[in-house]
């Protein structure tokens, strides 16, 4: 439920002088303003305001592999957001534009130069393409929003360095509400009526702050939780070794090995595939008649298949058996498209985490140090690597990712349902959608061995989203604490979060007491 305004015009619910700016009658009205030259202008200057909005994106329709997914029709959506905003913002003039990067920003802006352009809503529709920093740079005032489920990761990094440059004119929505979006952009009135770039971004944060609800009931199901002390859980990551194959993306090895004691080994893909090659086909076979008998739903996964992630699940097994390791984290991506590898890891994964090892994804040696001291933490609970979203609309952060366990409270602990789908991105092979436990409070990590910090944030586990747009499993938690902090981290730590259940507040500020790290609240 949102919360009341404070007045019949959210941005304008300001101070003094920016109620004068904005030229909102009905704050006005309330605030029993005398005439002013500034209020004889404003009534005098009726013409609309001009933004334009600036979708960002790599095509109208996606030519290739990425959130939301390959094929994704964004012109739907282009016009239902460039309609909606026209209707509950009838004194705005909006334009829009396409952009994939900085060269076609910067010739948007000197197209503008004589367009009078008042101002400009960059809608963040694929993650990375840079195009908000350019029309940041103009100077004018910049309204950011994110796509959900389809620009995040670039919205959650890109927004983390405008708060950390303090970029003035720049304000920010990460909302799944139209009317969200739309309160925020009516801020640029204000602009037409004298309030500073500035100005308008403080209003936006209000309006976002304002509409965000209230913290619900925060408290979480019984869950009997035994965790190690610090010292074992120490002597267990110096008994550990991951697998980082096709090399870890980080370069965070030996850091990992000298503050955390796990051992880093790298590994070719070519080594991987031949153990794929090698793996038995009836036994293969015999685990995919488990799958098959045990999944909820599998949907648009041949049989084939579903053999070759079994496949690679078996020559995941072989590899951690011949190094004696019990992690590994595979280049997926880059391995599956350039042909390095012929299946997806995904299921692989997901038996290992059901085993209490570890399979992390896309060679990120940080989380996957992350999870070897996690599960060691609560002996042999899963973790959950994820892409996290932020949506203030509910006050949530939903966990996203194509992998995930079905035993959240570890190998003896109770399943939940799971579902087997294609890889979202591109369509192809097999991945998982974890149907998690709801209720539980969780702990969300990542370990720092470069800096010796632990990035902490908990939730309570609230609901699995059901949308077709990026990655399978999308666990949403609301968050403990203050969830604006939770935009702040990014552009330091990368957008993967890892997600434990459990309560873990006090045994991670031991670990890390006892490693002598410092813990940074994210919220």
């Amino acid at each position: 439920m949102v919360p009341p305004m404070r007045s019949g015009c959210a941005c304008c619910s300001f101070t003094r002088r920016q109620v004068l700016a904005a030229g909102c009658t009905a704050c006005v009205g309330a605030a029993g303003v005398l005439t002013t030259p500034s209020r004889a202008r404003a009534a005098q200057d009726n013409s609309k305001v001009r933004v334009r909005i600036i979708y960002s994106l790599h095509a109208p329709r996606q030519p290739r592999p990425d959130w939301p997914n390959i094929g994704f029709d964004f012109q739907p959506h282009m016009e239902r957001i460039a309609a909606e905003l026209r209707q509950r913002c009838p004194n705005i003039e909006f334009v829009t534009s396409t952009a994939k990067g900085p060269e076609e920003a910067a010739k948007i802006l000197e197209q503008d130069k004589s367009a009078a352009i008042d101002g400009y809503l960059v809608y963040q529709m694929n993650c990375w393409n840079r195009v908000v920093q350019t029309i940041a740079e103009s100077g004018k005032p910049t309204l950011y929003a994110d796509f959900q489920y389809g620009g995040s990761g670039g919205f959650l990094v890109y927004t983390a360095g405008f708060l950390r440059s303090q970029t003035a004119n720049v304000g920010y929505v990460a909302s799944s509400r139209i009317e969200d979006l739309a309160a925020a952009a009516r801020c640029f009135e204000m602009v037409k009526r004298g309030a500073t770039p500035a100005e308008f971004a403080t209003a936006v944060a209000r309006i976002r702050k304002e509409r965000t609800p209230a913290p619900g009931d925060l408290k979480g199901k019984p869950d009997q939780l035994s965790s190690l002390s610090p010292s074992e859980c120490l002597a267990r990551m110096k008994e550990s070794r991951i697998l980082a194959i096709a090399k870890g993306r980080d370069g965070l090895g030996e850091a990992i090995h000298r503050e955390m004691g796990i051992d880093v080994r790298d590994v070719p893909f070519e080594e991987l595939n031949a153990a794929w090659e090698a793996a038995d086909k009836d036994e293969a076979r015999a685990i995919v008649d488990r799958w098959q008998k045990s999944a909820a739903k599998i949907a648009d996964v041949s049989r084939e298949t579903l053999e070759q992630s079994a496949a690679m699940y078996l020559a995941e097994k072989a590899l951690l058996k011949k190094y004696g390791a019990n992690a590994i984290t595979i280049n997926c991506l880059g391995g599956f498209y350039g042909k390095h590898i012929q299946a997806y890891p995904c299921l692989g994964f997901h038996e290992l985490l059901n085993e209490g090892l570890i399979g992390a994804c896309e060679a990120d040696t940080r989380s996957t140090a992350t999870m070897v001291a996690m599960t060691a933490l609560t002996q042999g609970r899963p973790g959950f690597i994820s892409d996290p979203v932020i949506d203030t609309a509910h006050r949530q952060i939903i966990y996203a990712h194509c992998v995930a366990s079905n035993r959240a409270f570890g190998p003896k602990g109770q399943t939940n349902p799971f579902q087997i789908l294609t890889h979202s991105e591109d369509r192809q092979g097999a991945s998982v959608r974890s149907l998690l436990p709801l209720g539980y409070m969780t702990t969300t990590v990542e370990f720092g061995p470069d800096r010796k910090v632990i990035l902490f944030h908990q939730g309570k586990a609230v609901a699995n989203v059901d949308d077709d747009r990026a990655c399978r499993t999308k666990l949403a938690a609301e968050p403990v604490g203050d969830i604006e902090k939770l935009f702040r981290e990014w552009d330091q730590w990368g957008w993967h979060r890892v997600t434990y259940y459990g309560d873990l507040k006090e045994p991670v500020f031991a670990l890390a007491d006892a490693m002598g790290w410092k813990v940074l609240e994210e919220a």
